[in-house]
């Protein structure tokens, strides 16, 4: 079928239901029911409708304008990354359209779909359902069809799909995480924060796991702490759980990022331990978090410049025909400073 001829009339007589409904899966913002919102996405994904598809079509000409689909911009890992990104964009004459969907899954597809149907030449999509341990069949699905009109490129994995990978060391960073706590002779190390269910969480403890069985370090399983979140008030009750529970402490703990790590530092104060003397601590992102905080903390550094840079040239890359990599690695720095000391 010509997408010319393709509209929200048609799906919705398709679908034998109402325009109005048509509209409503498109943007998910009140109930329709299961069986109507199947028949109508099914239809959605089989023409690859949006809104604004046909205009899209009808044209040559390009925005020049890039979609970044965002977690929660007050995380300062994605706002920095959001920053590079539109200064790698500005560099080329193009423009970012920023969506933030505070990390609710529901906004997630709604924003998606409203991104969608505007004029945007490529999408970049950071963190949330990208990032599943278990990529969901029909969001993979959903974006698979967008990767037919556009670039999509992700910060994540989800397997089977079309998009174009930009993916941190994740294993890299461990490895240099731990060899340092280790060279300091750190072996009662305790790892803070995150999700179970987010592939670059479920990478971090894998590795650790690994190597602390490399170093003969035997594990325990309290010293690995779900958060269920990434913030600091999850990082402040985990330390305080953990300190409560009169069980012995670690001499170092690995927070899953800085704001999680400000958290166990505020605990650990609380207490009155001191960082490093009592127990130190690093943590992962390196953001303007880290260099600002008492005592300033040792973090794993993502190159944001090149991280940014690398989004963006590979969307304009396969917007242009160039040959781009499927996946590519950013790699990580340790950045070190006062929050860790050896074991005397």
């Amino acid at each position: 079928m010509d997408r010319e001829k393709i509209s929200i009339y048609r799906i919705a007589n398709e679908a034998g239901v109402s325009p109005a409904t048509v509209s409503r899966v498109l943007t998910q913002n009140a109930n329709v029911s299961e069986e109507k919102k199947q028949k109508v996405e099914s239809l959605i994904l089989k023409y690859n409708f949006s809104p604004n598809a046909m205009a899209r079509g009808l044209t040559s000409s390009r925005s020049r304008i890039i979609g970044v689909l965002i977690p929660d911009i007050r995380n300062p890992f994605y706002a920095g990354l959001a920053v590079e990104c539109e200064r790698a964009a500005g560099e080329r004459d193009y423009s970012l359209m920023l969506s933030n969907y505070m990390n609710d899954r529901k906004m997630e597809e709604q924003r998606l779909y409203k991104m969608v149907g505007q004029q945007i030449d490529a999408l970049i999509i950071m963190g949330g359902r990208v990032d599943e341990v278990i990529s969901n069949e029909a969001y993979k699905e959903r974006i698979n069809q967008i990767c037919d009109t556009m670039p999509v490129v992700i910060t994540g994995k989800l397997e089977g799909s079309n998009c174009y990978q930009v993916n941190l060391d994740e294993m890299g960073g461990m490895d240099q995480v731990m060899k340092y706590l280790s060279s300091m002779g750190h072996r009662d190390i305790c790892m803070i924060g995150g999700k179970k269910d987010v592939d670059s969480t479920c990478i971090k403890r894998t590795r650790f796991r690994s190597i602390l069985d490399r170093l003969g370090i035997e594990f325990c399983s309290d010293y690995i702490v779900e958060t269920g979140d990434y913030s600091l008030e999850s990082g402040y009750w985990a330390m305080n759980r953990m300190i409560e529970s009169r069980k012995k402490l670690p001499t170092a703990v690995i927070a899953i990022n800085d704001l999680t790590a400000l958290g166990i530092i505020q605990s650990l104060r609380e207490h009155a331990m001191g960082i490093p003397e009592d127990v130190s601590v690093v943590s992962f992102d390196n953001t303007f978090l880290a260099g600002t905080s008492v005592p300033r903390l040792t973090s794993m550094d993502y190159g944001y410049e090149q991280f940014g840079n690398t989004l963006i040239e590979t969307a304009l890359g396969v917007l242009e025909g160039r040959e781009v990599p499927k996946k590519q690695i950013i790699p990580t720095e340790l950045i070190i400073r006062d929050s860790c000391q050896k074991i005397t």
